[in-house]
């Protein structure tokens, strides 16, 4: 009697092979759920950050307009938040409005219309991940007309 209860207690330590593939397909399957849902969050991130600033970067345009009566021109650029424009109209009353000019957190430089396309007087935008026009998800581009 003692030694078939030794069998038993043997044959019950241990795992099956069917109790062990179970585990591993609910690991998978919970995997499969929260892996996506992880690696998205880096790329919404990055559109946060290109929509923080390009609002500092609208601001800073507001600020020029009221010291100069107008916005930069699109040949001017962005550029004559940091530096006085040599080209175009000179503005009268021009200071540095930024310390420097941000890469989009693509690492591309942000994009500047005046007159604006979408509904303002000028726009400032990120083409996204891609560096082209248009996409969607991170590749969508981030503009001043989605503050």
């Amino acid at each position: 009697m003692t030694r078939s209860r030794s069998i038993c207690a043997r044959r019950q330590a241990g795992f099956t092979l069917i109790e062990i593939m179970v585990v591993v397909v609910i690991l998978g399957i919970l995997a499969a759920l929260v892996v996506p849902r992880v690696l998205d969050r880096p790329d919404q991130a990055r559109a946060v950050a290109a929509r923080q600033d390009i609002s500092g970067i609208m601001q800073a345009l507001k600020l020029y307009r009221l010291d100069n009566g107008r916005y930069p021109t699109t040949e001017q650029g962005l550029r004559a938040l940091v530096e006085r424009p040599a080209t175009g109209q000179v503005p009268p009353n021009w200071k540095q409005y930024l310390d420097r000019l941000p890469a989009d957190p693509w690492g591309n430089p942000y994009q500047y219309l005046n007159p604006g396309v979408h509904g303002a007087d000028v726009d400032v935008f990120s083409l996204g991940a891609d560096g082209q026009p248009g996409g969607e998800n991170a590749n969508a581009d981030v503009g001043s007309w989605d503050l």
